[in-house]
């Protein structure tokens, strides 16, 4: 059973945590003497040697100079920064607009070789077209009150996915729930468009795709959040809010386990092709019958 998917930075935030407080204490000090130390309120220190507060890099630099430990700093600071970026909220990610946010992934992306993506309710990024994204991109800009550039956003999104049609050594696995292919996004044109792109990108050399019927019994496994596997050392879970960058290795190990038990339930090839036509022709008033 996947463990809360921001266990990863609570777990980062408390080891840096830890370590300010054995400072702390191999120093001799007490909460109130560094506290004076430091110009601070008794609380403050509390709330940040219980992880209940994230240290500021002057609040780590003001610690370790006071303890004693300056060569200590900069290390802190690193793995502080580390455990705030685990945890990044859409809406401040997204505050420049969500074009600069698709351009965000590029590295990443180069950098990786086995893509595993796993998605309930949405059809995933590297498969989405264009009008799709638009209309994705444009209602999260509404809830998350950021600036609506999803047209700009879509063209980057559609132009960073073109990795998949120019993969060389790397490998995608897909996998999703049939729901994903009935919630509409866009016009009922925009959703078959999509609906026959994944037929086609479905059958790329690198690409695999898996559908996981909705009458499949859930004897082990129940729907999922959205998450990605980026070869086997980071895990990135979708949440309304934000997303958690998981890289403990015990935790992205379960979601692999549960990538792999997920995968076993879904259906390929000419079966995963009929559920998708079969959500094509049920598109109300849409161009059906020449998408497939």
């Amino acid at each position: 059973m996947p463990v809360s998917p921001s266990s990863s930075a609570q777990a980062a935030r408390e080891g840096v945590a830890r370590q300010l407080l054995e400072l702390r204490q191999d120093a001799g000090l007490t909460i109130t003497q560094l506290a004076k130390l430091c110009g601070w309120s008794h609380s403050k220190v509390s709330r940040i040697q219980t992880a209940t507060t994230p240290p500021s890099t002057a609040d780590i630099v003001a610690w370790c100079r006071a303890c004693a430990a300056t060569e200590r700093a900069a290390d802190l600071v690193a793995l502080s920064r580390d455990a705030e970026t685990m945890y990044q909220e859409w809406r401040r990610r997204a505050r420049t607009g969500l074009r600069q946010l698709q351009s965000s992934y590029l590295s990443l992306f180069q950098a990786t070789s086995l893509f595993r993506v796993y998605s309930p309710t949405l059809v995933p990024g590297l498969l989405q077209t264009e009008g799709y994204t638009r209309a994705l991109l444009a209602s999260n800009a509404r809830l998350l009150g950021v600036p609506d550039d999803s047209a700009e956003a879509a063209a980057a999104r559609v132009e960073r996915s073109q990795i998949i049609h120019h993969a060389g050594h790397r490998r995608f696995v897909f996998v999703i729930e049939e729901s994903a292919l009935r919630y509409q996004l866009g016009s009922s044109d925009d959703m078959a468009a999509q609906l026959g792109h994944l037929l086609t990108a479905g059958a790329l050399p690198a690409v695999s795709l898996g559908i996981i019927p909705m009458n499949t019994p859930r004897r082990r496994l129940w729907p999922q959040e959205v998450f990605h596997l980026y070869d086997d050392t980071l895990a990135s879970v979708e949440l309304l809010s934000a997303e958690v960058n998981i890289t403990q290795p015990s935790e992205v190990a379960l979601y692999e386990t549960a990538f792999d038990e997920l995968r076993s339930m879904a259906v390929y090839g000419g079966a995963a092709r009929a559920l998708i036509v079969d959500a094509i022709e049920a598109l109300p008033g849409s161009q059906a019958s020449g998408v497939a």
